[in-house]
């Protein structure tokens, strides 16, 4: 049984993810050091989460279709994102198998990796806190 039964629910839960990461100032300058726009491109449901992180310009989060062109393009089904954004997704062997497919200049992409850890600790407690501690199992 999937994670999320609509777009909405992936935009309540992962959306606000990076929501809540670009209101916070000290990822909010990390990520802005990427100086890039990524895309989370979601299968089984079709959704998509494009964030804008350009230096000194104010970030921004943008739900399903978008005017912004995003430089760096990881698609996946919502529920290897969500399992990602757990922890629980060994993303070279997702790479590998197909699970991950990520396209855009290998050191847009690498400057998003040391972020991955920090946003990761926050998921957990976003979904415990939002009362679906049903999706942390």
């Amino acid at each position: 049984m999937p994670y999320f039964k609509d777009a909405e629910e992936v935009y309540a839960n992962l959306g606000r993810l990076f929501e809540d990461v670009v209101a916070d100032d000290d990822l909010r300058a990390r990520f802005q050091g990427t100086d890039t726009v990524f895309q989370y491109r979601m299968r089984r449901p079709d959704s998509q989460v494009t964030v804008k992180a350009l230096g000194e310009e104010e970030p921004q989060v943008e739900f399903g279709i978008t005017e912004l062109r995003p430089e760096v393009v990881l698609a996946m089904d919502a529920d290897t994102a969500h399992r990602f954004w757990l922890g629980k997704v060994n993303v070279t062997v997702a790479l590998a198998r197909g699970q991950i497919s990520a396209r855009g200049p290998v050191a847009k992409i690498l400057k998003l990796v040391p972020l991955v850890k920090p946003v990761q600790a926050r998921y957990e407690s976003q979904l415990e806190a939002a009362g679906r501690s049903d999706l942390t199992a």
